[in-house]
């Protein structure tokens, strides 16, 4: 692919699609829409569950998360309180006890929850939901805030699987990004959690940071393959200082341009393929015998708000400021504000603020780009046929014709040399995209 042709779509601005229809397109949504989604959950029906904390003790320049930065710990313990409350206040409306196979820890930096707290909300979902006995419990964690007291904290409340935000391990990258911590401070971390019994350890890192080059990303990941993480996620920097004010922190003179974010990308996947790992989707990677890996090889690798998961439950319930919930029907999203959240629980309500309802119409092309985004590669067969996508294909021919994408008999396929490109060919069955102008990350 000729340079000017790669610069073009790894500029270009999609969404995610960690989600479909995406966030930006919900629409306004009160309480009684969600009550009457919650209130079709049947007794012993498999759900997966998300408790987002929203409090980091400081914020890093690059954050793109809904979080704040707090001080007093009183502010975190009423916080907590909020969580279990809205945790019975949604209880209320099911009609059984729901099975839950997935539970995830976001933030923020949930590890700023003192051992009484995590307890405290641990016993409240067990009031209200059975726990599967495969369930996987997952958590987020600063590594420099993890300690022998945290770890065995997480482990009495059943966390079996911890992702560490690792970023980059360059000194003078991390410098610029606000986010010192040696790499001693991450072996540490990962040595507390496998001496409680967590073996299963994720690591996030960031590529398109400022003074990244692809050597600096090459030594990076070769360090954090040595310390034998079950998954690796590597994500681009979106750096979108207009939305996030602490990235204005960022000197921008200093970040790699789109060429060169495409070979730092590059050079993540070659080198975590070479360590011997599989990857997933775009911006993943997993140990052969890592369940997510497995998923991919029997076709059942899935994708949700916190991106590839063997976790293919149609009920994602969502506890906290900000938090959203998936429903078969739609989904629903908390009010971001944490002080009208706290009050709105405290009143009884659930502060719905945001959400959409979903018909057969939005199910059907969810279905198509999780095919695409899963196993880059989509039958329309399966969907109603060409026909049906005529304009879609119409928009897919220069794609084609650039090699980012190839179509035979309704079936479309995204080349390996392509993969990173597969959202703009998603976003071609996105209808909410051509009416809704939004700024998205860039591809690459």
């Amino acid at each position: 692919m000729e340079k000017a042709t790669l610069l073009h779509y790894a500029t270009m601005a999609v969404p995610r699609y960690t989600s479909y229809p995406t966030a930006v397109d919900f629409v306004a949504l009160d309480d009684g829409q969600r009550i009457g989604w919650l209130r079709q959950i049947a007794d012993g029906q498999a759900v997966s569950l998300y408790l987002h904390i929203p409090y980091c003790r400081e914020i890093c320049h690059y954050c793109g998360c809904f979080t704040k930065a707090v001080r007093r710990d009183d502010v975190i313990a009423d916080y907590a309180a909020a969580i279990v409350r809205d945790i019975r206040l949604q209880a209320q409306y099911l009609q059984g006890r729901p099975r839950v196979v997935h539970l995830h820890w976001g933030g923020g930096t949930p590890s700023i929850l003192p051992a009484e707290n995590f307890t405290a909300i641990m016993a409240a979902l067990r009031e209200a939901f059975d726990f599967d006995g495969a369930v996987e419990q997952a958590v987020e964690l600063d590594p420099r805030t993890v300690t022998p007291v945290l770890a065995a904290t997480l482990a009495q409340i059943g966390v079996n699987r911890a992702s560490l935000g690792v970023q980059d391990i360059n000194r003078q990258v991390q410098e610029h990004i606000g986010r010192v911590q040696p790499v001693m401070m991450v072996e540490r971390a990962v040595s507390h959690l496998r001496a409680v019994g967590i073996e299963d350890i994720n690591f996030d890192l960031i590529y398109g940071l400022p003074l990244q080059t692809v050597q600096s990303l090459r030594e990076t990941c070769e360090t954090v393959g040595a310390l034998r993480p079950s998954r690796i996620a590597c994500y681009g920097y979106a750096h979108l200082p207009g939305r996030r004010a602490n990235q204005k922190l960022i000197d921008e003179s200093l970040l790699p341009d789109a060429f060169e974010r495409y070979e730092q990308a590059a050079t993540v996947g070659m080198s975590f393929k070479q360590q011997g790992f599989v990857e997933i989707g775009i911006d993943h990677f997993a140990r052969p015998d890592d369940p997510m890996a497995v998923a991919m090889r029997k076709g059942r690798l899935h994708r949700n708000f916190q991106g590839y998961t063997d976790d293919k439950c149609p009920v994602l319930l969502g506890f906290g400021a900000s938090a959203i919930s998936e429903f078969p029907q739609g989904y629903a999203q908390t009010i971001a504000d944490i002080g009208q959240y706290r009050r709105a629980v405290a009143a009884g309500n659930l502060a719905t603020v945001r959400g959409i309802a979903v018909g057969a119409e939005d199910r059907l092309r969810a279905a198509l780009i999780r095919d695409l985004m899963c196993g880059f590669a989509v039958d329309l067969a399966h969907y109603g046929g060409k026909a049906r996508f005529a304009s879609e294909l119409a928009g897919l021919q220069p794609l084609i014709a650039d090699g980012i994408a190839t179509e035979k008999d309704g079936q479309i396929t995204v080349p390996e040399t392509s993969r990173p490109f597969v959202r703009i060919v998603a976003a071609l069955f996105d209808t909410y995209r051509s009416s809704k102008p939004v700024r998205f990350s860039s591809a690459v």
